[in-house]
């Protein structure tokens, strides 16, 4: 995650006057991050597929072991 979010800071933002406010805003921040760094990760994984097809294709045993490599980091990393 590029942002940190802690149980503390959601509880800063509930204690405000307007906490239904700020809690809702900072939710929909964090539910907004994680949907775009999904989306990126996807992204990335289709790519990837590409580029190992190709480097198949082309009989590239380097990049093939490059990309095949990021690939399952990027697999592992869901889990």
């Amino acid at each position: 995650m590029d942002k940190f979010y802690s149980y503390t800071d959601f509880l800063r933002a509930i204690g405000h006057t307007s906490r239904e406010n700020n809690a809702e805003k900072l939710l929909n921040e964090i539910y907004l991050d994680l949907f775009l760094q999904r989306l990126q990760r996807e992204h990335r994984l289709e790519t990837l597929m590409h580029l190992i097809d190709e480097a198949l294709c082309e009989r590239d045993k380097e990049q093939f072991m490059v990309y095949t490599k990021e690939y399952m980091e990027l697999q592992q990393d869901e889990y």
